[in-house]
């Protein structure tokens, strides 16, 4: 069967039928036993990471968090936010069963027939905030990414158990409830290392006032040295707070042109600084590149919550950080404007930021 399969993949467009518009995505490629990589997932040379590239004596920071109010913790929360924008932490009180639930949860989706995830597509999903898909922005890439995702914006605990799949809604709503008061109290800190003394509800909405989960699947790859899981950029949120399973595969940005594994540790979640944080804070924390390699003997899923402004907030440095006199890097955008300019393109690295330089 699968050969007859792969003889008609022949024109692109059967491809992007057979992914997109059946709904198999690019796990039906895969599972299709393919010998080698459809012409529109091979990316440029210059997009593909290589291991003369990859930075191996170097890792970034990993946090205890047992004790919270112990200043070296914060501090090194700070540290980590303004150096490397990326950091693990561990012993962080989300609960082990919560975090492995929601793992489960993500296979259980990516398990069920194409027809079932077709109703999620764009065309047919009950509402825009529930959307299936497959790599970033397959209108405006030359080159796909190996991913497909199921993306799940919450408004409400009700509208939520109306409208995400029944396969996974209870464990992603249950790993976001937990996961906000480790969110909440990272926040403070970073805050507090700003001068911002006081989270107000006006401050409140634009640092965590909407919420995106994202299930990602990265399949079984025929050639994974030609493309991406996911290719270079930076996060539009405020902070993302990150599951990875146990394959390994983030690489963020190092020195020059270097990368830097974010290897797997049982029980930890990944942190990273979003663009938002960087213009709020006028450039103090950095969102940093990142990306995901293909894998060509392992699936490999993770689980990202976005934690973000309102899309009605504008957003631009806080008053306290240019309090002292510091010149403001940033100008007022709309969180919405931001988000449809990341969108509209490929990812390319760091560049949507320019979209809010002065």
């Amino acid at each position: 069967m699968a050969p007859t399969l792969a003889v008609s993949f022949n024109g692109s467009s059967n491809v992007t039928d057979f992914v997109l518009n059946k709904a198999n995505g690019v796990k039906g490629l895969s599972e299709m036993g393919l010998k080698s990589l459809p012409n529109q997932y091979v990316q440029p040379l210059e997009e593909r990471i290589c291991d003369t590239k990859i930075i191996s004596q170097e890792s970034i920071p990993i946090i205890d968090m047992s004790k919270w109010d112990d200043p070296k913790v914060a501090e090194a929360i700070c540290e980590a936010a303004e150096k490397w924008g990326f950091f693990q932490i561990i012993n962080h009180g989300v609960p082990v069963e919560v975090l492995e639930n929601v793992k489960e949860a993500t296979h259980q989706f990516f398990s069920l027939p194409a027809e079932e995830k077709r109703k999620y597509l764009k065309e047919f999903s009950p509402s825009n905030n529930v959307r299936f898909g497959t790599s970033f922005s397959p209108e405006a890439e030359t080159a796909l990414e190996w991913k497909d995702y199921l993306s799940l914006f919450y408004v409400s605990d009700d509208e939520a158990s109306a409208l995400w799949p029944s396969v996974c809604k209870d464990q992603v709503i249950e790993y976001m409830k937990r996961s906000e008061i480790v969110i909440r109290k990272l926040l403070d800190v970073l805050m507090k290392n700003l001068n911002v003394t006081e989270i107000d509800e006006r401050k409140e909405s634009m640092l965590m006032g909407s919420k995106r989960t994202n299930l990602n699947y990265y399949p079984i790859c025929p050639n994974p040295e030609l493309t991406v899981g996911v290719g270079r950029h930076s996060d539009v949120s405020t902070l993302t707070f990150l599951l990875q399973d146990d394959i390994g595969g983030l690489y963020v940005r190092g020195n020059e042109d270097g990368w830097i594994h974010v290897p797997p540790v049982e029980g930890s979640i990944v942190i990273n600084v979003g663009d938002a944080l960087q213009i709020m804070s006028n450039g103090q924390y950095k969102s940093i590149e990142h990306r995901v390699i293909a894998n060509g003997s392992k699936n490999r899923i993770s689980v990202p919550i976005f934690i973000n402004p309102r899309p009605s907030d504008k957003i631009s440095p806080f008053p306290e950080v240019l309090a002292s006199g510091e010149k403001a890097v940033y100008k007022e955008v709309l969180y919405s404007d931001y988000v449809k300019h990341f969108f509209q393109k490929a990812h390319d690295g760091k560049n949507t930021i320019d979209f809010a330089k002065i």
